[in-house]
């Protein structure tokens, strides 16, 4: 099937309020009057936030947790355009994705606080003496702990749309904006909305890092929660961490009612099936509107610019006008002429990779260069040892969450009941800061005299295991209803039903899960392998525990030199492991 929009127009008369816009009245005003609050007080001054330091008074959490919400929400429409716009190129252009999807994984093993070095002095010189600078910094460096997996769930639907929906795209002659906006990104958004919400979660990790903003010796602190939080940790304040945890509990479940649970119960209307027999996902807050109709008459205009964008007619495809296919004398010309422009497409080919590789060669050599002034062949040597170490912890990880958590995401993925009551508690632990229990961990290694190489691993997975789960509950959740009953019809269960039935179906998602969840394991290791609490210090064998040694000593060319084979790991493994795995699910495992 493939999705037509139609425009709905509302009379005059259908726009008088009812009962059901008295409740929705409150509540949309509500939610603008904390928009315009907090956009005010991020255009303050920059002196008044030197001028208010984060106190730990609970009474001041509703604020905190507004202002960092706000971020989180800013960077979460910033993933969106970067996933709609990098994610569609690298699927579309077998050009741009030779040079994408390696900057997409390297990207992703990047520390969140590599960024925030880089960005800061130029946010700030954007926006002299206003805290919109910081705040600028801040968004981004969420930013970059959102958008990787979000684009590659929708690289990865992109190039898995079933066969059988793009001839019929063809054949109705759509143009490539339109198929893209008809078949396409309706296909790519039930995974899509899951690892918008992994990523939300994601993004409460690294809050903690992003308010507390460092140029130089001074530190700009803006509040929030994750600055609140910070404070606590420092001043040892376990009441102060249990009013955060609460805080950040409260506010997931507020934009779980009042966001992701209307977006699941949206997008589900896109699943590919031909039978209807599936209980759907519901959302109160969806139902309301869906009821009101001043609401709906208010945003009927919008519905219909949307629409009439989605069908305007880009000849990206080159079909004839009219929205027909071409006949077929067109489609044998149009053979031929590319036939005839063999030659000149390897030659742009030749040319792109020659780019390619100039680029690369010289990015190299000034890598080389500036590690060359500080470390010498022990230390490239020391450093490829270390990753094997942490390369070998985060395969072992990988497997072992997988085993975990690809069968429970299955059992909540097919049933939309349970998956409505477990999605905020997903979302919550997800979200829980994994450093609060670094210090659990350094108690009980230092008490039952363990080794540090070993259960110091565990900490590495403790936020990146989630994108595992919510990638698998997309999966199931999205698996065809008429295959379900396929094999029910014919006696399929047991192993059989897992190995010829489901792990199939859910098999691209779960390869997205765990190329993000891989990633994120390389970034959490520098935080993972080296571990402190108080005066008591843990460092694990591993490239995290050298990089987080080097910028503890302040070596620049040591900390390039760790991240640089990080960077290079992180490519091999990917392209040696998972993009084959990508590719393997293109050809053999869509629906059609």
């Amino acid at each position: 099937m493939v999705w037509i929009h139609t425009s709905v127009s509302v009379k005059a008369t259908d726009a008088a309020p009812n009962r059901w816009d008295v409740v929705a009245l409150p509540l949309v005003i509500g939610l603008l009057a904390l928009v315009a609050i907090g956009g005010r007080e991020m255009t303050a001054p920059l002196d008044s936030v030197a001028a208010s330091p984060v106190d730990l008074d609970p009474g001041l959490l509703p604020d905190y947790a507004l202002r960092s919400t706000l971020r989180m929400l800013a960077a979460m429409v910033a993933s969106l355009l970067f996933t709609f716009v990098y994610a569609t190129l690298a699927a579309k252009s077998r050009r741009a994705a030779m040079l994408l999807i390696p900057v997409l994984d390297v990207l992703q093993s990047v520390p969140v606080l590599g960024y925030i070095s880089f960005t800061v002095v130029f946010f700030l010189a954007l926006f002299p003496g206003s805290t919109l600078g910081a705040e600028c910094a801040a968004i981004f460096a969420i930013f970059t702990s959102q958008a990787w997996n979000m684009a590659f769930s929708f690289y990865q639907s992109l190039r898995t749309v079933p066969r059988d929906l793009g001839e019929v795209a063809q054949g109705f002659g759509f143009s490539g904006w339109q198929r893209f906006w008809t078949l396409e990104a309706p296909y790519a958004l039930p995974g899509l909305v899951w690892n918008m919400m992994m990523s939300m979660s994601g993004g409460w990790f690294f809050v903690v890092a992003s308010e507390a903003i460092t140029v130089g010796d001074h530190t700009i602190t803006l509040p929030g929660v994750g600055s609140y939080l910070a404070e606590a940790i420092a001043q040892q304040r376990l009441d102060a961490v249990g009013w955060a945890v609460l805080a950040m509990l409260l506010v997931i479940l507020a934009y779980d009612q009042l966001l992701f649970r209307p977006l699941v119960a949206w997008a589900a209307k896109f699943r590919v099936e031909l039978t209807g027999g599936r209980e759907a996902p519901e959302s109160w807050v969806l139902d309301l509107f869906q009821r009101t109709r001043f609401f709906r008459a208010l945003l009927a205009p919008l519905g219909r610019l949307v629409d009439r964008v989605s069908w305007w007619r880009f000849s990206f495809g080159g079909h004839g006008a009219g929205g027909r296919a071409r006949p077929l004398a067109g489609r044998l010309a149009s053979a031929l002429a590319r036939g005839m422009n063999r030659v000149p497409t390897r030659a742009v080919d030749g040319g792109w990779y020659a780019l390619l590789a100039v680029a690369g060669a010289w990015c190299g050599w000034s890598m080389v260069t500036f590690i060359a002034s500080g470390a010498g062949w022990a230390d490239v040597g020391t450093a490829c040892l270390l990753g094997g170490a942490t390369l070998l912890r985060v395969v072992v990880l990988i497997v072992a969450a997988s085993l975990v958590w690809v069968p429970v995401g299955v059992v909540i993925g097919l049933r939309p009941r349970l998956a409505e009551a477990v999605q905020p508690a997903a979302q919550f632990l997800a979200a829980f800061p994994a450093n609060l229990l670094f210090p659990v961990a350094v108690v009980g290694i230092v008490r039952f005299d363990l080794d540090p190489d070993l259960w110091l691993s565990p900490l590495m997975i403790l936020g990146t295991q989630w994108y595992i789960l919510f990638n698998v509950i997309a999966g199931a959740a999205a698996f065809p209803n008429d295959l379900k009953e396929a094999a029910a019809n014919f006696h399929i269960r047991g192993w059989q039903w897992w190995r010829d039935v489901m792990l199939p179906g859910i098999f691209p998602y779960y390869i997205t899960g765990a190329v993000t969840a891989s990633g994120g394991s390389w970034n959490a290791s520098i935080v993972a392998e080296a571990v402190r609490w108080g005066d008591t210090s843990l460092t694990a064998h591993g490239l995290g525990g050298y990089i987080a040694q080097a910028t503890a000593d302040g070596d620049y060319p040591r900390i390039v030199l760790g991240i640089a084979v990080m960077a290079l790991l992180v490519i091999l493994f990917n392209r040696l492991l998972w993009h084959p795995l990508y590719a393997f699910a293109e050809r053999r495992l869509r629906l059609a």
